[in-house]
């Protein structure tokens, strides 16, 4: 059973703070890079991993989108979800992400952000999310970038130069990570850019685009803040397509 964190009272008040959570969309500095890698979804029906409060589901239906089912593990992101969404045409379901096994060819576009880092059993999500799509369907989703989540807990360190580096280890041992994040004992998995990406060929989901994600130039004069997104990536963008005859 996944470790469902966000129905801690403490930690999904944090949580509820951070940009992302206030704002939606617009509070993800990575989100113009990862709407460039989505397809057109006008008409599509869409099956959103991990929707947390919601947010990319109402873009999608307001962009055309024919359909949206969220799924998520917390209670407390669904209720936040459903009280946002009103009345679009959005359906949730609670669900762990590492049982749940999404109609077979319903969906044209599977989306999840920033919740595969929490499944311990990347190879079974993939075959779930390939059955899921049609013919030409698509498989767009967000994690931690590996560099970022192999150490447990992110440190900095000064390096011979006196100038501030990053510190990872263990880059490739793979597997769960206990780390201190909003609250203490969050478990997150470890994989490396190569798994990952011979998972997604293995199950027939050909990359389309890949980002390691950090901020333009623009980006950071506008949010200062960002500066560490350019010492290393935290965020891994990918964008798949069904390979055809598979």
């Amino acid at each position: 059973m996944a470790q469902n964190i966000y129905d801690d009272t403490a930690f999904f008040e944090g949580y509820s703070q951070i940009p992302r959570s206030r704002l939606g969309l617009a509070g993800a500095p990575e989100w113009p890079a990862l709407k460039a890698m989505l397809p057109d979804v006008r008409g599509k029906r869409v099956l959103d991993l991990g929707c947390g409060f919601g947010a990319f589901g109402r873009w999608a239906i307001e962009n055309g989108a024919e359909s949206v089912l969220g799924v998520d593990l917390s209670e407390n992101m669904l209720r936040t979800a459903r009280e946002r969404t009103g009345d679009m045409p959005i359906t949730y379901v609670q669900a762990n992400l590492e049982d749940y096994v999404p109609a077979a060819d319903a969906y044209d576009l599977v989306y999840s952000t920033l919740a595969v880092h929490y499944l311990e059993d990347f190879d079974a999500f993939c075959r779930k999310v390939r059955a899921a799509l049609g013919e030409a369907g698509a498989f767009v989703f967000t994690t931690e970038h590996p560099i970022f989540a192999a150490r447990a807990n992110p440190d900095w360190i000064t390096d011979g130069a006196g100038k501030r580096a990053y510190a990872i280890s263990d880059y490739n041992v793979e597997g769960p990570r206990l780390t201190n994040w909003i609250a203490e004992g969050v478990v997150k998995y470890h994989r490396t850019i190569a798994t990952m990406v011979n998972t997604l060929r293995r199950h027939g989901l050909l990359i389309e685009a890949l980002d390691e994600w950090g901020p333009t130039a623009e980006e950071l004069a506008a949010k200062p803040g960002l500066a560490e997104e350019v010492v290393r990536p935290q965020l891994l963008l990918v964008s798949t397509r069904v390979e055809m005859g598979r």
